[in-house]
């Protein structure tokens, strides 16, 4: 397999039980697979993503010490800004070569999670910043529950069964610089190896080499999409939960060649999180004798804490 598989969420989408099952088979074989698709068809349109891309990097142009206004201490790095190389890759000393931002949940009035999750930062210097911010964190999301459905139809779940537990979880919108490289990276590159920790990340900015996906032989293919394309995969929390039926891949981002060090990358991904009390058991319909369970039983929350500590994210 040279590339991740190509699906449309318009199949499933339809009012056509064949297309949509195709949707479920293709899918689900996929994560089974190699845990990665580019997917057409999802709710992002071209003026979005043009609006989001300008004022993302309008944001990392900003100089140095404004940015470093909105880096807000003791939450973890949940909201607001991260500056470059305060994240790791999990078993790393190196900062990975990134900058970037974090925009959070937008909860309801009276929401049971107000006190759990940090407010959103406002970016007082670009007024369409966190405008436009919200409408892609909202799209991606509607995107995300859509695949979720998908899922729990290949697994012989409810269709509905991730939705209680995604509305209002704690889903985070992730726009990253990569500045150009100045001098020779000891050891260190854009981001180390390493699964996600969610349920599925929604990436944006997969068009040209850089994302890399590690299949089941130990090779490293270069994961590119179409322009009209996100790049989804499974995380860590889905892959617990499927008792490893689905597959959390692999993936990094290697630096470019020596002669396009001097050019920024960005990509936005969307990590789809579910409420922190949602259970990570493994599903009793993916453990059978030839595949017996294989990870203890943990919430999301006290999973997601677990993870930002190895991230070097928050302290024991």
């Amino acid at each position: 397999m040279q590339n991740i598989p190509s699906v449309d969420l318009r199949d499933f989408l339809s009012d056509d039980p064949e297309r949509k099952q195709k949707f479920v088979n293709e899918i689900g074989k996929a994560y089974e697979d190699i845990g990665f698709v580019a997917l057409k068809g999802h709710f992002l349109d071209d003026r979005l993503v043009d609006d989001l891309y300008e004022e993302v990097k309008n944001f990392f142009s900003l100089p140095l010490e404004v940015k470093e206004q909105y880096e807000i201490p003791g939450i973890g790095g949940q909201r607001g800004y991260v500056s470059f190389g305060k994240e790791h890759a999990k078993g790393r000393k190196e900062g990975d070569l990134k900058e970037f931002w974090h925009f959070g949940q937008y909860l309801k009035e009276g929401s049971r999670y107000a006190g759990e999750y940090p407010e959103n930062v406002e970016v007082k210097e670009l007024p369409k910043f966190n405008e436009v911010g919200k409408e892609a964190y909202k799209m991606l999301e509607k995107t995300g529950v859509y695949v979720l459905r998908a899922l729990s139809l290949y697994l012989g779940l409810d269709e509905f069964y991730f939705d209680k537990y995604v509305a209002e979880g704690n889903s985070i919108l992730r726009p990253i610089h990569y500045p150009p490289i100045t001098h020779e990276p000891e050891n260190a590159v854009r981001a180390a190896a390493h699964g996600d920790i969610n349920l599925i990340t929604l990436l944006m900015g997969a068009q040209g080499r850089g994302l890399q996906v590690q299949n089941h032989n130990g090779e490293w293919i270069d994961a590119i999409a179409e322009p009209d394309e996100i790049v989804i995969n499974v995380g860590d929390m889905l892959s617990r939960h499927t008792n490893n039926k689905l597959k959390s891949t692999i993936h990094q981002v290697v630096n470019p060649p020596r002669e396009l060090w001097g050019t920024s990358r960005y990509s936005i991904p969307f990590f789809m999180h579910p409420v922190s009390e949602m259970k990570l058991n493994c599903l009793e319909n993916c453990i059978d004798a030839e595949n017996p369970k294989q990870y203890e039983d943990i919430t999301a929350g006290e999973f997601l804490h677990e993870r930002l500590v190895d991230l070097g994210l928050i302290k024991k």
